[in-house]
């Protein structure tokens, strides 16, 4: 019998290694462990561009996995391509939530908080996360897939970069991001899913641009093509149209560098967590809707305001005395 999985106290049970090893030997033990993690994260790095379908295997993930950086997202697909939510023990516990019995983590780098030298300064620890289906919880239920229409509708509703029908555009070209103008033309009178995966590409692209002057279409449109690939996805809208076999050729079939291919993945994923967060708000805020007013002014009395404007005969009402009180404090910003 392995008792070890009735005993699970937030980590998988194992003897405490930093009270049998010698503070020089703990640490080149963490040391080692965080070496061996970010050459995993570097070679899933590499795999994940080696062809189209490697690609888009990945970008589905992407579209189905909560928001995590890109490395974590590099890590944890290489463990288990169907993971959806993963949280640490603590993370979970905050939840009052508990784990399933047996349930084995998943090398995660979390955000970590130390202080040196008398400075809170920002870090990271290599630990376990659990995914949501290794939670005593009710699984959720995959989201109703929406009509283009309504996606539209979410997509263009209150967008931070303008959008602009475009009368004229130039041959091939369906919509494009001119940072100048900080706007986004679109040819009119295609079919509803190109103009969505059209405008998705744009909004990508504007979320890439730093508005520096180092803008560069041409650095950043493979990057808002697989965005607007994972945000089609996400949202169950037609992706046959998509070609990632090119992407992959553009990164050398994997052979550049991991720091950069990262860089890439992280630029994508940039860009979809703050579309999806555009749509995901206005598809939660239905338009407002004429209801009666609880607190309607009435027609009042005639003459009645005039009697309550009269002046009082037994003289002026006692002024009522303030209450002195101090300034309350600022509160601070979140």
């Amino acid at each position: 019998m392995d008792l070890s999985q009735y005993l699970q106290n937030g980590e998988e049970t194992q003897a405490d290694v930093s009270q049998q090893l010698s503070k020089e030997e703990y640490a080149a033990l963490k040391k080692q462990q965080r070496e061996e993690v970010w050459a995993e994260v570097d070679s899933k790095a590499q795999e994940v561009f080696q062809d189209g379908d490697s690609l888009k295997n990945f970008l589905n993930f992407i579209a189905q996995c909560k928001p995590q950086k890109a490395a974590n997202l590099l890590l944890l697909y290489g463990q288990n391509p169907e993971i959806r939510q993963v949280k640490t023990f603590d993370g979970w516990k905050k939840e009052h939530k508990t784990l399933r019995t047996g349930a084995h983590g998943y090398t995660f780098i979390a955000d970590q908080n130390y202080e040196k030298d008398g400075e809170i300064r920002q870090g990271y620890v290599i630990c376990k996360a659990y995914d949501i289906s290794q939670i005593r919880t009710k699984q959720p239920e995959p989201p109703e897939p929406k009509p283009i229409q309504v996606l539209l509708g979410a997509l263009l509703k209150n967008t931070e970069t303008k959008v602009s029908i475009a009368d004229k555009l130039p041959e091939n070209v369906q919509a494009q991001y001119i940072p100048g103008q900080r706007t986004i033309f679109v040819r009119n009178g295609m079919s509803e899913e190109v103009t969505f995966h059209a405008i998705n590409r744009e909004l990508a692209c504007a979320a890439m641009d730093s508005h520096d002057g180092t803008y560069s279409r041409v650095s950043v449109s493979p990057q808002a093509y697989c965005a607007a690939y994972v945000m089609a996805q996400k949202y169950g809208v037609d992706t046959s149209g998509f070609q990632l076999g090119k992407i992959c050729e553009l990164q050398e079939n994997g052979n550049r560098e991991p720091q950069e291919l990262r860089a890439f993945i992280g630029n994508v994923k940039n860009a979809v967590y703050r579309i999806s967060r555009h749509i995901d708000r206005n598809l939660g805020q239905p338009e407002q809707e004429f209801t009666a007013d609880a607190f309607a002014v009435s027609e009042g009395v005639k003459g009645e305001s005039q009697q309550m404007n009269a002046p009082n005969p037994e003289g002026p009402a006692e002024k009522v005395q303030k209450q002195k009180g101090g300034k309350a404090k600022k509160q601070p910003e979140r």
